[in-house]
């Protein structure tokens, strides 16, 4: 409904859909901010807890600079892979937010193919998010070799 009212140029329309979109949307985000959050704490503090990381303290960086040009640094590849798994949580969870709220897309056919016994819709679908789940891991795998060389294939 957003991208098909902002290319027609029904910015009204647009407005109403943006406002209707707003709860379900921050659901789903704040689910995932959640898991990104604690994992994201968790591989910072493992990163300051190296060995490189005492020897740059003993060098007299500040923790913020250590933090934010080693640290983060290094632990962002792992981070990028947490954020690829948590899509398919999304994926998952965009079918039940967009039942409980009324909200056209794929999560709500999935549910009236489901309802309606349309295997082939309810299969297709299931073959979509698939894919998209794959893409996105596979891109995540491969920021994930740019950010962190010891990740590489020789």
């Amino acid at each position: 409904m957003l991208v098909d009212t902002a290319l027609s140029g029904n910015w009204d329309a647009f407005a109403n859909a943006l406002s209707h979109i707003v709860l379900p949307a921050s659901l789903l985000g704040l689910v995932a901010l959640g898991y990104i959050t604690r994992m994201t704490r968790s591989f910072l503090l493992w990163q300051l807890r190296q060995d490189y990381t005492t020897v740059l303290r003993i060098k007299g960086l500040s923790e913020g600079a250590i933090l934010w040009r080693h640290a983060l640094r290094n632990a962002a590849g792992p981070i990028f892979a947490i954020v690829a798994l948590t899509y398919a949580y999304l994926l998952e969870g965009a079918v039940l937010t967009e039942t409980v709220f009324a909200w056209p897309g794929l999560g709500m056919y999935i549910t009236d193919s489901l309802f309606s016994a349309d295997i082939p819709a309810v299969l297709t679908a299931t073959l979509v998010v698939g894919l998209i789940f794959m893409l996105v891991n596979i891109c995540a795998e491969l920021i994930q070799s740019v950010l962190d060389p010891r990740t590489r294939l020789q």
